[in-house]
């Protein structure tokens, strides 16, 4: 098998490949521009290849945003738009990563980084497969919180639709969403909508 077929291989079972991916293989990275020039690969940010055929799906650009950012964890709107809660539609990937975390440079993906640190970081991540790559996204309830958290970022609106869809679709309890809301130090914030809801 040629470099070209290895490397379309690649990118067919991984979604989206990065220069990186197919370094390990042995195969130099010129080979993904060779391919993007011959029209076999889409370039879909800095250093990240799709495969022109491959199932792109609506949440695509949380594939992309894990590959450009490993350690980084759906949130926010990006994860209310995949838990299909709320109206609005992100036009950039909300991610959260740690403090410590250097910001990615890339300009090509749009991303809004939310530094957190401790249980607010590491409470309620769930593992979902997207296009054959495992994506971090913040459990509901986790998101919820956050919402409420970061509603000078979002908007108070954002997060009480969200709240109400959610209590509406019984998607989690009041219990899970205090669990969250005391994780996030949001419970005096949510404690009267929550009041309201009950």
């Amino acid at each position: 098998m040629s470099n070209s077929q290895q490397v379309l291989e690649i990118a067919r079972e991984a979604g989206v490949v990065r220069a990186k991916d197919i370094v390990s293989h042995g195969i130099h990275p010129s080979v993904l521009q060779r391919l993007e020039r011959q029209g076999l690969l889409l370039k879909s940010g800095r250093g990240l290849y799709t495969a022109v055929e491959a199932n792109i799906t609506e949440h695509h650009s949380l594939v992309e945003a894990v590959k450009r950012v490993p350690h980084g964890v759906i949130c926010l709107l990006s994860a209310l738009s995949f838990y299909e809660l709320t109206t609005q539609a992100p036009f950039a990937v909300w991610i959260a990563i740690s403090q410590k975390a250097r910001r990615p440079k890339d300009t090509l993906l749009p991303l809004r980084i939310v530094y957190m640190s401790g249980k607010a970081l590491n409470a309620g991540i769930e593992e979902h497969q997207i296009e054959g790559v495992s994506v971090q996204v913040y459990c509901i309830a986790k998101t919820i919180a956050d919402c409420f958290k970061y509603r000078n970022k979002i908007g108070l609106d954002v997060a009480l639709e969200a709240l109400r869809e959610v209590w509406r679709e019984k998607k989690c309890s009041t219990d899970e969403l205090w669990h969250y809301a005391k994780i996030c130090r949001v419970q005096n914030v949510m404690l009267p909508y929550l009041e309201s809801l009950a």
